[in-house]
C-alpha cells in the first residue's frame, strides 16, 4: 500500500481553483475511470475520487490546493508514475487557469463552472 501527498500552492482565489479541479475532476474520470464528487464549501471543496485500487480526495482553497491519495497494493508499484501523472496534471491545469503554481511538499509513503461528468457535486 501506498500514499500520495501532493501539495501545490497558487494565487488564483476559490472561483478559478475550483473550476480547475472541476477540470481535473473530469480528466481523472475520463482517463483513470474514477468516480469524483465535489462537495463544496464556502472556504474551500472537496473532491473524493475513487476507483478499484484508489481512493483519496483533493482539497481546493483560494491559495492552495491538497491532494492525498491511497493506492491498493497493484498500484503502489506504479506509485512513482501516478504520482508524476497528477503534479503534471495539476501544474499543467493551474498554468493554463492563469495561477502560477509553487511546488510544495509532494511525497510517496510507503506503508500502512463545469463540473464532473458524473453530474455529482
Amino acid at each position: 500500500m501506498a500514499d500520495l501527498r501532493i501539495h501545490r500552492e497558487h494565487d488564483l482565489g476559490l472561483e478559478k481553483a475550483r473550476k480547475i479541479a472541476w477540470k481535473w475532476a473530469e480528466e481523472a474520470e475520463k482517463k483513470f475511470d474514477m468516480e469524483c464528487t465535489v462537495i463544496e464549501g464556502d472556504f474551500s471543496d472537496t473532491v473524493e475520487f475513487a476507483r478499484s485500487g484508489v481512493s483519496g480526495r483533493l482539497i481546493v482553497a483560494a491559495d492552495h490546493f491538497d491532494l492525498d491519495a491511497k493506492l491498493g497494493f497493484l498500484l503502489g508499484a506504479f506509485s512513482k508514475t501516478i504520482e508524476n501523472e497528477i503534479q503534471k496534471t495539476l501544474d499543467d491545469l493551474l498554468a493554463k487557469g492563469g495561477g502560477a503554481a509553487r511546488k510544495g511538499a509532494a511525497k510517496v509513503a510507503n506503508g500502512g463552472a463545469a463540473k464532473p461528468s458524473s453530474g455529482k457535486r
